[in-house]
């Protein structure tokens, strides 16, 4: 009876894990509050920005559909559009400690700017809490959170799902839309898309 009861509390414990890791805020909800430090041990935290918009980007040099954005000059520019706008623009890592393409917030900082990314800051999420909080799934995964701290858009950074960088040219940057939409007070005409690249290294 024991056992058997020991069995059922492991199960539920899994089951819970996963449920965890795959929680996530819809578009239309609350954005999840959290504090973590960015890269230069500064304390970060999203109700410290409410009034203002803020777009979540999940990232991983590691990776090719990445690394494509950031070789094309299309995240930077993104990045620089949206807070020539007044946006907030924060870079997460949610990459373990453990994985192999993890990087030391000195590294991460150097690569960025080699890049000529501009984010306002950049987090180091190595506990995972903030991906699991949103249901960040790959690298990018981006969202947008409007100044009362509503999510307004959940996805990809584009319309075209590859790692070839020629494919920014033709396609639409659905976060430059769902900001530009917002931001004038119209309805986002694409709140959700489904995102691509590499899973987060949870």
């Amino acid at each position: 009876m024991k056992r058997s009861a020991s069995i059922f509390a492991l199960a539920t414990a899994v089951a819970l894990g996963a449920a965890l890791v795959h929680a996530s805020v819809s578009v239309g909800q609350p954005a999840p509050d959290f504090k973590v430090r960015d890269t230069s041990g500064k304390e970060q935290s999203l109700s410290a920005y409410k009034g203002k918009f803020v777009v979540l980007e999940w990232t991983n040099p590691g990776c090719p559909f990445v690394r494509k954005h950031y070789d094309s000059a299309n995240m930077p520019a993104t990045q620089k559009a949206a807070e020539a706008k007044g946006a907030v623009w924060l870079t997460v890592s949610s990459t373990s400690k453990d994985a192999s393409d993890y990087k030391q917030p000195s590294d991460l900082d150097a690569w960025l700017k080699s890049k000529g990314a501009a984010p306002t800051a950049v987090l180091m999420d190595d506990d995972g809490k903030i991906g699991h909080a949103y249901g960040a799934r790959t690298t990018p995964h981006v969202f947008v959170i409007d100044p009362s701290g509503k999510l307004v858009y959940a996805g990809a950074i584009d319309s075209k799902a590859s790692a070839n960088k020629e494919d920014v040219k033709t396609a639409t940057n659905y976060v430059s839309v769902a900001l530009g939409e917002a931001m004038a007070g119209k309805p986002v005409s694409k709140a959700t898309s489904e995102p691509y690249g590499c899973s987060v290294k949870y």
